[in-house]
């Protein structure tokens, strides 16, 4: 399962984007540091392909992708150095797959700012210096543990310490790691060292309800619509993904049912909701992509990284499936709407055999041959 840690200022909307996204009860009030222990949710993915094909299929059991999102303590200025609750909260996203920035882009004299005023970039540079902070102290630790064992003659803890060195300068100019240019050896070393700023990062613009659909549209001067441009310019600089999004819409959303949901979006003029922009944001930025399964009475989803070769797809299912792999039947999901069955795609000539070395394709279904 791919997961995802939600970070950014006190007050910023992190918990309310929470909540919405898992329709779950994380504390949500005004005052800063209202999250102390991280909230944890597991969300089905949004999928109309899947609610097509279960159509068609008529399976007993139709299971959508999940993904994990992770709400920590807002971090500070200063919280590299105890400012606030610290960054002792930083432990618990270590090791998801990308962060999602919070960032408050609306104006509203009922909600305190921890800064005081309105400022998406600044705001965004705080968020990040800590990060960088917290990683260098990471470095740091690393740099230690490597000198020590460096006496045993292992190669591996000469290219650490070259690597940390190389890691450090580049942190120190206030550059992310992820925006290092390393080899092949040197990412697979990066990746065991969990550094916050290796992340890929997804900002995501906490704007009005009142503004969304202008933004959306790609209009509107108000004070969201300002923030939002600054901020969707900044990270397009540095490769990074921007939404906006209405986090207290988002969750008053979350009373209506699917009906009642889809009827407020349209009168609003906003053509689907946040979490569905958050989750297709998301594939883009980790490069994903779904692909299905209907063996059984159970019809499914699947998240892989884009390029997987079909006996990995297969293990993400079962170890079984690809260690024993021999062939996947595959057409598209397309296809399977259209045509009905696997059986009739056969009967057409659809139906393709695709061997170990396939990539699967965004929007494949899948009947896995294995045998162990």
């Amino acid at each position: 399962m791919y997961s995802m840690g939600i970070i950014g200022l006190p007050n910023v909307g992190k918990s309310t984007l929470f909540n919405a996204l898992t329709q779950a009860a994380a504390a949500a009030a005004n005052y800063p540091f209202c999250t102390i222990e991280p909230n944890v949710g597991i969300v089905p993915i949004p999928d109309r392909r899947l609610a097509e094909i279960g159509k068609v299929v008529c399976p007993e059991q139709l299971t959508p992708a999940t993904i994990q999102f992770i709400d920590i303590a807002g971090l500070v200025r200063g919280a590299s150095r105890g400012e606030g609750l610290g960054n002792q909260f930083l432990g618990h996203i270590r090791e998801v797959d990308a962060l999602v920035h919070v960032i408050r882009c609306f104006a509203d004299d009922n909600v305190s700012h921890v800064e005081g005023d309105l400022a998406a970039l600044r705001d965004r540079e705080i968020v990040q210096t800590e990060l960088l902070l917290a990683d260098l102290q990471t470095l740091e630790k690393r740099r230690e543990k490597a000198a020590r064992y460096l006496k045993t003659g292992e190669k591996r803890y000469k290219a650490e310490l070259r690597l940390i060195e190389q890691l450090t300068r580049h942190l120190d100019q206030g550059l992310p790691a992820r925006s290092l240019s390393l080899k092949e050896d040197e990412r697979a070393l990066l990746a065991e060292f969990h550094l916050l700023t290796s992340l890929p990062v997804l900002y995501c613009a906490n704007v009005s309800s009142e503004e969304l659909a202008d933004i959306l549209a790609g209009g509107g001067n108000g004070p969201c619509s300002r923030h939002y441009r600054d901020l969707k310019t900044a990270a397009d600089e540095e490769g990074s993904g921007c939404i906006a999004i209405a986090c207290q819409l988002e969750a008053e959303l979350q009373e209506l049912d699917d009906e009642e949901r889809q009827e407020f979006l349209a009168e609003l003029g906003i053509p689907n909701s946040g979490l569905d922009r958050l989750v297709r944001a998301a594939y883009q930025q980790l490069d994903l992509v779904s692909f299905y399964t209907i063996k059984g009475p159970e019809t499914r989803a699947w998240i892989i990284p884009r390029g997987t070769k079909a006996p990995q797809a297969a293990g993400r299912i079962h170890s079984d499936m690809e260690r024993g792999f021999i062939r996947a039947e595959v057409l598209s999901a397309k296809e399977l709407i259209e045509l009905g069955s696997f059986a009739r795609a056969r009967e057409v000539g659809i139906l393709r055999s695709e061997g170990k070395e396939y990539e699967v394709q965004d929007g494949d279904v899948m009947l896995i041959r294995f045998n162990v």
